[in-house]
Parts: structure tokens; C-alpha cells; sequence
């Protein structure tokens, strides 16, 4: 039995891991992952919080991305599943290699849903941030520019947008 929607969604997901991929590569900007988000899109950052609308998550993506591109990190895709409207892919970020040739590695898992027309609505990025810091520590990782850093207080509201409840079902 096929699943249109579904096979829309893997589809489009491949052209943003291929998008993504092209910003690990440094030949697009951060803000190209805004054009797959509806324009009333909520995308959930695990320490940035909530983010809504496109330009929103525009903005998101390059401000919490400054001093964080450029070091050659990638997040490669382990697997990626869908039913429906709904989207689940796990993948790991890479964030170096140690002497041996290992990656510094954090895995990650990113629940989305498809709106249709080559859109998703909602984003839901779920990584382990205390990983994440204790890996960076590990590395002694320094960045090459200053940070931004995410809200102390951010939006934990994790629901979808209200136009799009509708795809829970």
C-alpha cells in the first residue's frame, strides 16, 4: 500500500538533508532551510526554543548559527521514516574527528510534519545539549568568532501551529 503524502514528505526532506548538506559544505547560507517551512511554520530548537513563522526561523538560523559554520561539521542521516504528514529521522552531528580518526559525535533525532507543496509546518530538533557542551569540552573546542547565545527563558511550547493541528490526527 502507498502512502502519497508520506512519499511527498521523504522526497522533499531529501531535498533539505541535500540543502543541509550544501550548508556543512559552506556553499549556501543557514537561511536556505527557512524555504521548506510554511510561512506560519513552528520550528522547535532544543536550546533556542520555539521559533515561528518562516522569517522567523530565517533570522533563527543564521543568528544561532554565527560562529558555529566552518568547521568542517556535518550531520550525516542515519534513517528516515514517514506516515502520513508525519516525519521521523535520525541522524548524528559530527562535530570533528579525534586524532584516531573517530568522529566527536552527538545524535540527534528531528520530528517533522509535511504541510504539502514542498512544505513542512513544523520542525522538532531533539539533541542532548548537555552532550553536546560536554563534547565541545572534550574537543576544547574554541570558536573562531563570538557566539550567540539562545534565550535564557526560551518558548518550550512544543505544539503545532494551529492551522496545521489538523495533521495530528
Amino acid at each position: 500500500m502507498t502512502d502519497p503524502m508520506a512519499d511527498e514528505a521523504l522526497q522533499t526532506y531529501d531535498r533539505f538533508v541535500a540543502t543541509r548538506d550544501e550548508i556543512d559544505k559552506g556553499t549556501q547560507p543557514w537561511s536556505a532551510l527557512a524555504d521548506y517551512f510554511t510561512e506560519d511554520a513552528a520550528y522547535i530548537d532544543p536550546a533556542w526554543g520555539r521559533i515561528e513563522g518562516r522569517e522567523g526561523i530565517r533570522n533563527f538560523f543564521e543568528v544561532s548559527m554565527t560562529g558555529l559554520t566552518g568547521y568542517g561539521w556535518s550531520t550525516p542521516e542515519n534513517w528516515t521514516m514517514a506516515q502520513g504528514a508525519r516525519l521521523v529521522s535520525q541522524w548524528d552531528q559530527i562535530l570533528g574527528h579525534r586524532e584516531d580518526g573517530t568522529p566527536w559525535m552527538v545524535p540527534g533525532l528531528s520530528i517533522l510534519y509535511y504541510a504539502g507543496e514542498g512544505l513542512f509546518c513544523y520542525s522538532h530538533d531533539m539533541l542532548n545539549m548537555t552532550h553536546v557542551g560536554q563534547t565541545m569540552r572534550d574537543m576544547d573546542w574554541k570558536p573562531k568568532v563570538k557566539l550567540n547565545r539562545p534565550p535564557r527563558e526560551p518558548n518550550r511550547d512544543v505544539s503545532l501551529p494551529p492551522a496545521w493541528v489538523h495533521l495530528a490526527q
